[in-house]
């Protein structure tokens, strides 16, 4: 871990690390972690300053933002550009209408309490216990399609006799990706143009496709290999 100067430490008086704001934003949004605090920043919702060294630092100010973001997009499923609009609005000083859902024939996203997870996926709690213990999954009150789907993976895979413990690092190694993109895109990062946020909004996803296609592509080797 790269040393923090003393000119660092001075200059990050009163200001939070990633750790910092999770322990404070947690209790009211349990699924937040810090790849999803890196892709907020990709998305342009938030801005923290760097260290020399090249650590995130959040402000006051930023925690606020942050609550906010989360709240609407929690409580009234804004979507990112919205939320990023109605921020900007803000920090121009304007008195912007909160945004409230755009009408859409897409019905709401579900949301299933736990007993609905696992009637959903097909899963005995013992196996939703193990994936949340082993960080594969976060324990919540509410969860999404995207959890029953995850969960009905883990269903079929313990099957074989692969439990959750053992998909563990297939979270670790997206974050790993989520790292590289970022890499990747912080000379744009750096940047605080309306533009520059735009572009590393469009660039990260398609990154995030290509990391994932080279990896089929070595899964697709190996199995071919273990075949004969």
């Amino acid at each position: 871990m790269p040393a923090v100067s003393p000119g660092e430490r001075s200059s990050s008086a009163g200001l939070l690390s990633i750790g910092q704001v999770l322990a404070r934003l947690s209790p009211d949004f349990p699924g937040l972690s810090a790849s999803k605090l890196r892709f907020l920043e990709v998305q342009g919702i938030i801005s923290p300053t760097r260290t020399e060294s090249g650590y995130r630092k959040f402000s006051p100010a930023d925690l606020d933002r942050l609550r906010l973001a989360l709240t609407l997009q929690r409580d009234h499923f804004m979507p990112h550009s919205v939320i990023r609009d109605y921020l900007a609005d803000l920090d121009a000083g304007r008195d912007p209408v909160q945004p409230s859902a755009v009408p859409s024939i897409v019905p709401a996203p579900r949301r299933y309490r736990r007993e609905e997870l696992l009637a959903a996926a097909g899963a005995a709690p013992q196996l939703l216990n193990d994936a949340i213990s082993t960080g594969v999954m976060v324990g919540t009150d509410a969860y999404t399609d995207e959890s029953v789907a995850l969960l009905r993976a883990l269903v079929a895979l313990d099957r074989h006799g692969i439990e959750p413990r053992h998909v563990r690092a297939l979270r670790q190694s997206a974050e790993r990706d989520v790292a590289l993109v970022e890499s990747a895109l912080s000379p744009l990062l750096r940047r605080t143009d309306a533009s520059s946020r735009g572009r590393a909004a469009e660039l990260a996803p398609e990154l995030a496709k290509r990391l994932e296609d080279v990896r089929g592509i070595f899964a697709r080797a190996a199995i071919e290999k273990l075949l004969g």
